[in-house]
């Protein structure tokens, strides 16, 4: 089954407080973007690591890459090629990981 795309009428609404928690939006595509920073490696390595557990639950996989204690992400939902309220949820989670890493 398709993932649909977020509604537009409330789709400003969902991005608010991931643009205000310091994600943007992706030039050329639907998608948003957060660059993450950590303490160390394994810190890093960490947060990935429980990221990737929350992702495989929802079945909705993260573009990541990591060097040292830098983490950057991009979220998109492919099969709708866009937003969709899955990216929304990840990008929530991630952060507040983040949160839990980072104290």
């Amino acid at each position: 089954m398709r993932t649909p795309p977020l509604d537009p009428a409330t789709r400003a609404d969902a991005l608010a407080p991931l643009l205000a928690k310091g994600w943007a939006m992706v030039e050329g595509r639907d998608a948003i973007r957060k660059d993450y920073k950590f303490r160390s490696f394994v810190s890093a390595f960490g947060w990935m690591t429980s990221a990737a557990l929350v992702a495989e639950k929802l079945n909705h996989h993260p573009e990541w890459s990591n060097v040292y204690n830098r983490v950057s992400v991009t979220l998109i939902t492919h099969d709708c090629d866009g937003l969709s309220e899955l990216d929304i949820c990840l990008a929530t989670k991630m952060d507040t990981l983040a949160i839990a890493v980072t104290q």
